[in-house]
């Protein structure tokens, strides 16, 4: 009696025990679950991912009202010899085009997406939206007259350029200015370098006169005549 008590005492004890284990293994593996856990989401994060799968929506529904406009009178219609002859070939038919249009189409939807970036540009509209919140001026709206919101747009541009080219042409206006100054200079170099090799030569010239005239009277030609 006392045996078979002191058993289950001891089988109690060990199945308290490995109870005991088994809940703070639970235990550490909630917690180790819980730490492994991403945090949670930011409120703009949450906010992009509900305009995407917004997106994503609107263009699945307007794809959806596309192909509900491909139906199957309509093209059966555009067959009808065809639907005449063999009806179950042409649901089969309009079935598989069907699904080539629907895929067709989410591949070039997709396609478009990531070529032309479109959760990054909408993230740069948010940025163009937070800044434009604290600027006192208007936002600007189209006017409705084509040409006057192309002009308007357009103008600034032309105006910066223009503005270049202004200070390119004063640019280049004195470096001709400058280079006038040398030429001229140059010039003025010359002229006086040749006056004065002009000079030098005249002052040659009168030399050599003079130096003829002397020896001309110290000897003169009718001694040597015999």
């Amino acid at each position: 009696m006392e045996e078979s008590k002191s058993a289950t005492e001891v089988h109690s004890a060990g199945k308290t025990g490995a109870e005991d284990s088994a809940e703070s293994q639970a235990n550490e593996a909630t917690g180790e679950a819980s730490s492994q856990m991403p945090n949670k989401p930011t409120a703009e994060a949450e906010a992009r991912y509900k305009r995407m799968k917004l997106f994503d929506k609107v263009m699945q529904k307007s794809l959806n009202k596309f192909i509900e406009d491909v139906s199957f009178n309509r093209f059966a219609s555009m067959f009808r010899p065809l639907y005449r002859k063999n009806p179950q070939r042409m649901e089969s038919i309009h079935k598989q085009f069907i699904e080539e249009l629907r895929s067709t189409i989410q591949e070039d939807i997709n396609r478009l997406i990531e070529e032309g970036q479109l959760e990054l540009k909408l993230n740069e509209l948010d940025k163009l939206e937070r800044a434009t919140k604290d600027s006192p001026d208007p936002a600007w709206r189209p006017s409705g007259i084509p040409e006057q919101d192309f002009c308007s747009f357009l103008m600034p541009y032309y105006q910066k350029q223009e503005a270049y080219m202004r200070r390119e042409l004063k640019k280049i206006q004195a470096e001709n200015a400058a280079l006038a100054e040398k030429v001229q200079g140059g010039r003025e170099s010359i002229s006086q370098t040749e006056h004065r090799i002009s000079a030098a030569v005249d002052e040659w010239k009168a030399s050599v006169t003079e130096f003829e005239r002397l020896a001309s009277s110290l000897c003169p030609s009718d001694v040597f005549d015999v």
